[in-house]
């Protein structure tokens, strides 16, 4: 996976998914986890979901953490239904990147890797899923 892109815009404007299968369950579980906790409000991630982005912008503001929380689930519902497709329209493509998004800060949130320290003191599984999420954002984002 290292040497290779992992998604590619083609001619015809859909990007296409080079991911093995090892790199679809990864990313699968991502999108499985932002749309549990958006659901479960003992999920590990669901605080991390619930709070404000910015609490000086929205944190009496039910509407504005509402809306917000609608888009989440929306994307990560449509990455989930697409995970096994080889080729995302940009509609879909934009909801990988956003519920990879937020699979990424929740993780680093609920697993206190807030500094680069944190992280490189990490256990080597947590560090390998940390930074294939950000090889699939990174690439993904390139797509744009």
């Amino acid at each position: 996976m290292v040497g290779s892109k992992l998604f590619v815009r083609r001619r015809d404007g859909r990007i296409e998914t080079r991911l093995n299968e090892f790199a679809r369950t990864v990313v699968r579980d991502a999108f499985a986890n932002v749309l549990a906790a958006e659901r479960d409000s003992h999920h590990e991630w669901h605080v991390s979901l619930s709070g404000p982005i910015d609490p000086s912008l929205d944190h009496d503001n039910p509407v504005s953490m509402l809306a917000r929380q609608n888009e989440t689930s929306t994307n990560a519902e449509l990455a989930q239904l697409t995970v096994d497709e080889q080729y995302l329209t940009d509609t879909e493509a934009w909801a990988w990147l956003t519920s990879l998004q937020v699979a990424l800060r929740s993780t680093a949130q609920a697993k206190g890797l807030l500094s680069d320290e944190q992280l490189a003191a990490c256990d080597e599984d947590l560090l390998e899923y940390v930074q294939m999420l950000q090889q699939f954002l990174f690439q993904l984002a390139d797509c744009f």
